[in-house]
């Protein structure tokens, strides 16, 4: 028996064929005028023909309206044409690592049953694979780009039996998947940029397109998962919707880090203001201890955030990002990169396109051409 390769997925399809085979039969020789007599399906019975099976068949329905589709023609030199027309449901191994843009070559495979080569050889005929005017049959969801034909010896325990078969080459086409995910992905992506445009003190404008995109990403991505087998390996299709949801969601974290750092800039003045008003207030009036009284104006001690701490004692400016102005400066500013973190939307107009545009070059390129 023969088992399928690791990761391969098992799909059915269907087919219906005129199957003709020829052979010689001596007995069968007769003398007359007449070179070829046509007998109809009741004397197939009578006759030996070979017993050809279709290897890798789950149902296979011969026709038999109005009357059997065989034919059986016998030439006066014994010579025999045997044909009949048949619906095959036969297996065909998909790789689906390559989806929506994969290849295929679907096989049909047949043998003798009984009869090993050192009793029955198959053999092709020149041109004996054909298929009909494309005009008048249509593969909706894949190309087909023809066909070739194979023999081999496969070696069993009851012998070695001549197999032949047939490969249907077909390429998937892709405009279905263009129009349900690539492109609603793309502009998905393109609509999270939008915030980068908005300002940064709109926050429920920014909160609530962020959000929106990744969900609209979520449900893009289940519904493009739906329209293929459930597979255990990552599709090209996979990766695209996975990279797309990645952006949207970098997108929206880019404005959570930007609110972060830019309420934490906010109570440095307060702090400074703080202190000067409690020095000149300490003298002539004690505060109390949760709060400091200037010209009715009430400064809460707890502004003091951990972030404004770890910045003016010099341990945030370690870091790559500035929360404060006093940190821009200074000998530990050698060698580094300044990013100021006010800047981060104009640095991710730029960032997001140009990183979105070159992984579609990559994508498309590699899985197109290469």
């Amino acid at each position: 028996g023969t088992t399928a390769p690791p990761l391969a997925l098992l799909q059915e399809y269907q087919i219906d064929i005129f199957f003709a085979q020829t052979w010689t039969d001596s007995r069968l020789r007769f003398n007359s005028t007449m070179k070829i007599l046509t007998l109809n399906s009741n004397m197939v019975g009578l006759i030996w023909i070979p017993d050809t099976i279709f290897r890798n068949s789950k149902t296979a329905e011969a026709h038999w309206i109005t009357t059997p589709n065989q034919l059986l023609r016998i030439w006066n030199d014994g010579k025999i044409l045997y044909t009949l027309r048949l619906t095959i449901n036969a297996e065909c191994q998909l790789q689906l690592h390559h989806f929506p843009m994969d290849e295929h070559s679907c096989p049909l495979i047949f043998s003798s049953y009984g009869y090993p080569k050192e009793e029955m050889i198959y053999r092709w005929r020149k041109n004996s694979v054909e298929t009909a005017n494309q005009k008048s049959w249509r593969l909706y969801q894949f190309d087909f780009m023809g066909l070739r034909n194979t023999t081999e010896v496969l070696t069993t325990s009851a012998g070695d039996y001549v197999i032949m078969t047939i490969y249907f080459e077909l390429s998937r086409r892709m405009g279905y998947f263009t129009i349900q995910t690539y492109i609603p992905c793309i502009l998905t992506v393109v609509l999270s940029w939008v915030s980068f445009w908005i300002k940064k003190d709109a926050t429920p404008a920014r909160t609530a397109l962020g959000i929106t995109t990744v969900l609209t990403m979520t449900t893009l991505s289940t519904i493009a998962r739906n329209s293929l087998p459930r597979v255990s390996y990552v599709t090209a299709m996979d990766l695209f919707v996975t990279v797309c949801f990645l952006f949207v969601f970098a997108a929206l974290m880019e404005y959570a880090t930007l609110n972060y750092y830019s309420s934490c800039r906010k109570p440095a003045i307060v702090k400074k203001k703080t202190k000067k008003n409690v020095f000149i207030t300490i003298d002539v009036r004690p505060p109390p201890p949760a709060m400091v009284t200037f010209n009715n104006a009430l400064y809460w001690q707890e502004l003091e955030e951990t972030c404004v701490y770890e910045c003016l004692d010099g341990k945030d400016c370690q870091s790559f990002f500035c929360c404060y102005e006093e940190c821009k400066s200074g000998s530990w500013r050698k060698g580094r990169i300044h990013i100021d973190i006010a800047e981060l939307d104009a640095y991710s107009r730029v960032f997001f396109p140009t990183s979105f545009l070159l992984f579609n070059l990559v994508y498309w390129v590699g899985y197109l051409y290469l």
